[in-house]
């Protein structure tokens, strides 16, 4: 039996993005950002509401995105609680912000996996900003990597926001090859 839940989207668990940026003084600020992922390979959409980071973002052109991991499940919580406009998120947070090489705005060096991008495109979109961020760099912890120099994300274990419950899960077990366990029907 099925029941209707009205327009809510319950699509899946999303994914916790760590936006980070600097302010017009050059201060370091993050975000935790739901809204948001690869939209081509070299890509990524984000959708913020009225945020210092918007603001950062509009008046630097630039923004780094990292995934939340569990080892900083509760950085990434207060990224979401606390506002940029009253506190030092940076300085609260207790993570280390450094300079990109790439763009004009801050990585955070203990978050293990962060893509540096400069914006691209800004659209209005439902009283949010539509950033589309071109990727400039993938910075990645090597402890990541698998064997042949990818991103393991069994390592880096992200973790993922569950709106229903207003949880976070960490990402799971592997289940199935792409473009191979469906071969058992064709």
């Amino acid at each position: 039996m099925k029941k209707d839940l009205g327009s809510a989207g319950e699509l899946f668990p999303q994914s916790v993005f760590i936006v980070a940026s600097y302010d017009e003084d050059g201060t370091p600020n993050a975000m935790n950002v739901a809204w948001g992922g690869e939209c081509t390979r070299n890509e990524v959409a984000i959708n913020i509401g009225d945020h210092k980071t918007t603001d950062n973002i509009l008046a630097t052109g630039a923004f780094t995105v990292a995934p939340a991991d569990v080892a900083h499940v509760v950085e990434a919580d207060y990224f979401g609680m606390a506002t940029g406009r009253k506190v030092d998120k940076a300085k609260g947070s207790r993570l280390t912000f450094v300079r990109s090489d790439h763009v004009n705005a801050p990585v955070i060096d203990e978050l293990p996996l962060t893509m540096e991008c400069k914006v691209k495109d800004v659209r209005d979109w439902g009283g949010e900003k539509r950033f589309i961020g071109e990727i400039m760099n993938t910075r990645v912890d090597e402890a990541i990597l698998d064997d042949e120099g990818r991103v393991d994300f069994g390592k880096m274990k992200p973790i993922v926001y569950d709106s229903t419950r207003r949880i976070y899960r960490v990402v799971g077990d592997v289940v199935g090859g792409a473009w191979d366990v469906g071969k058992a029907l064709l």
